[in-house]
């Protein structure tokens, strides 16, 4: 799979892309992630990427032209089965599992990171398939977001977590459903002790137990 973030701030990436699992995806060849500066697709000398909005108001909104420029350098599929351009935006749709599940099954999804009081609104209209936010807040800029689907997504793609049961029973694998209490050595700390039905080794009481504890 291929992930392209497109950014005004691509170093805000470099330490994320290169920790845990998603180097251990980049390094296995199951995820390619492409990291675009928009900067790079201004036609002015000064590479200005936003500018104040028609009709007034407060503080600047980002550019089509520069964004609609690196969308063209990255010669993507027409088939929305296969390709998906989303755009990080306070007022977009909500990022669920059931969402990340969707795109882990396309072959490429491109995220624009927003920015500023907004994105040119052409963006959203004639260039994005969606409009995504990954919760009811606003953030300063779209790399966290962005940062965010690429986690959550990327831990779907096959081979990633190893074990391909490891995602199966986790929170939200099933709206609405979350996940069960898990424990670990030593089975005392401190007086804490873990519930006598989880070392029993009777799996048919354990799935109960777990069934009636989940979150």
């Amino acid at each position: 799979m291929t992930i392209n973030i497109l950014t005004l701030f691509p170093n805000f990436f470099s330490s994320p892309l290169a920790e845990s699992m998603i180097k251990r995806a980049i390094d296995a060849d199951l995820v390619t992630i492409n990291v675009v500066n928009i900067r790079d697709f201004t036609t002015d000398k000064h590479h200005v990427t936003d500018e104040r909005p028609f009709g007034g108001g407060p503080g600047m909104v980002m550019k089509v032209e520069p964004i609609d420029l690196a969308l063209k350098s990255l010669k993507l599929s027409d088939d929305k089965f296969i390709s998906q351009v989303l755009l990080t935006s306070a007022k977009g749709k909500l990022f669920t599992q059931q969402l990340a599940l969707d795109y882990a099954n396309l072959q490429e999804i491109t995220i624009i990171c927003g920015h500023y009081e907004g994105v040119d609104q052409r963006v959203a209209d004639y260039l994005a398939d969606d409009e995504i936010r990954i919760g009811d807040y606003v953030m300063t800029g779209g790399e966290s977001a962005a940062l965010v689907i690429t986690d959550v997504v990327t831990r779907l793609i096959p081979g990633v977590l190893g074990n391909e049961m490891s995602n199966q029973n986790e929170s939200h694998h099933q709206p609405g459903v979350m996940g069960y209490p898990q424990y670990t050595r030593p089975e005392n700390y401190q007086g804490w002790s873990v519930p006598p039905v989880l070392l029993t080794g009777d799996h048919k009481k354990i799935t109960a137990w777990r069934e009636e504890n989940r979150g």
